[in-house]
Order: structure tokens, then sequence, then C-alpha cells
């Protein structure tokens, strides 16, 4: 890699830094780093697959692409709720994986400084809050920060 090529690697690095899309599931606001998204769709026809966890939907066709798609308020152990208007997809990329994320809204992009960000309360955590990484202050708002490993890759 040339040295040019290196410093515009970090430029477009400083430019996503501390930047998180956020999204609702009922009153919780929450936050992925916007590095992870690839997109945000409306929600589309979603092919059933058997024997799946309970919290992956199946199955999109993205332009051709097969996406598995975790529906996250099952994943966080919330009831299931009907679709509605404000429904999306957030499709994210994790290393060699692409997913869509079912959530109730997409809010924002928010900046969150890392002076901002501190790590979750020390008290035993219970099954939702495993996947939160760290907890983000945007204003008076709290935005709970989901940890993308522990989300797509814990059982």
């Amino acid at each position: 890699m040339s040295m040019e090529n290196y410093y515009e690697d970090d430029r477009r690095d400083d430019t996503i830094k501390d930047q998180y899309l956020t999204f609702a599931i009922d009153d919780e606001d929450y936050g992925v780093e916007i590095a992870y998204v690839k997109e945000i769709i409306k929600m589309t026809s979603i092919t059933k697959v058997p024997e799946m966890p309970s919290f992956i939907e199946g199955l999109i066709n993205l332009r051709g692409d097969l996406i598995g798609v975790i529906d996250v308020r099952k994943r966080f152990g919330k009831p299931s709720k009907e679709h509605d208007e404000e429904t999306c997809i957030i499709v994210i990329m994790y290393g060699d994986y692409t997913l869509g994320m079912i959530v109730d809204a997409v809010q924002e992009t928010a900046i969150i400084p890392e002076d901002k960000i501190s790590a979750p309360p020390s008290a035993k955590l219970s099954y939702s809050n495993q996947f939160i990484r760290n907890i983000g202050k945007v204003g008076e708002d709290v935005k709970l920060l989901v940890d993308v490993e522990r989300f797509l890759m814990h059982e």
C-alpha cells in the first residue's frame, strides 16, 4: 500500500469514527456502529428456513444476494410485533457476513464521542443485555450500543 493510499484510508476511518445508526425497539433506543451498516431497506418478503433459531426470520433476496435476516425483537427476548410502515431492515456487514436486522424504526445517525460512552452497569446481565457493549449519551438520551459480534455469533 502506498503512503498516499494509507492516508486516504485514515481519513475514511476518521469520517465514520464515533458515528452510530440509532434505532428503536419498543421504547428503547439502540445504536450500531455506522462502519457495519451497508444500507437500510424497507421490509420485504422473507423466505422462512426450517429448523433455524426462532430469532432468525429467514432469507431475503437483495439484488441477487441471499441474506439472512434476524428479528432484533426476538433476539432480545421481546414479544413479536406486527410490522408497520416504520419497520425496516438494517443490512450490516461483519467480516465475511452480511445480515439483515429487523428493527421497529430507524432513528438517526448520531455522533457519540468516546467521552460520552460508558460500560454497562456491572449488575448481572440479562439475556437481552449480553448484546450491549456500551451505553452512549446523546444530549439527554441514552443509547444502548450493540456488540455486533456477540449479537451475530452468540447462541
